[in-house]
């Protein structure tokens, strides 16, 4: 819901709305389409038109992402269902991207390993924080997920046999840095952030003694 995962972002209240309605029918069709995507790169990631299709899932899942996160709040869809899956089809679908390209040597693995340790790092945080409250979200959330999908988009295209093809060269790697700079950035925000809320947590147990 948006192209901003969960994570990075405000919860939006959430409703009575039936949990088979569009937007989360979107979120579901996101994690169907992972190991699809995951099959093209894995076992055909060096063809043209593997990569081409690639590349237009990526960007169809991205788009519905926005799309779903519009109609639930519009709509007053916004459910627990579509709280829990949606952050779980964006990561899927990005760590799927990351890993199947690092795997065809077409991305840095160190570039991989940080978002995902990033990602790890951040949802136990806020995994083993729950009980005392929400982490708020960071501010470079969008910046850190618009960055992520530009780069992967621009890595899974067969950029050899596209016209501007050259130019869109050249851009991936500041792309790429961009994506990395603001994922390490945001998780250090969130780990400020989480201290932050742990101290609050232990000041009354720190008054009653």
């Amino acid at each position: 819901m948006t192209a901003v995962p969960t994570y990075d972002r405000v919860a939006p209240a959430r409703t009575a709305a039936p949990v088979l309605n569009l937007p989360n029918v979107l979120t579901l069709g996101r994690l169907l389409v992972v190991p699809f995507f995951a099959g093209l790169l894995i076992l055909d990631g060096t063809s043209t038109g593997a990569r081409l299709l690639a590349a237009v899932l990526f960007v169809v899942a991205c788009l519905t992402d926005v799309v779903d996160g519009h109609l639930a709040r519009s709509r007053g869809q916004v459910t627990d269902f579509g709280v829990m899956a949606d952050p779980i089809a964006d990561k899927a679908l990005v760590g799927t991207a990351l890993v199947g390209l690092s795997l065809l040597g077409a991305l840095p693995w160190w570039a991989t390993l940080v978002v995902l340790g990033r990602e790890v790092a951040v949802t136990v945080m806020r995994s083993a924080l729950a009980r005392h409250g929400m982490i708020p979200a960071s501010r470079g959330g969008k910046l850190k997920c618009l960055s992520q999908n530009v780069a992967v988009t621009l890595y899974l295209l067969p950029l050899a046999v596209l016209p501007l093809g050259a130019v869109l060269t050249d851009l991936r790697l500041p792309v790429l840095l961009l994506a990395v700079a603001a994922t390490v950035l945001t998780g250090i925000d969130y780990a400020r952030q989480g201290a932050r809320l742990h101290a609050r947590s232990r000041r009354p147990e720190t008054v009653r003694s």
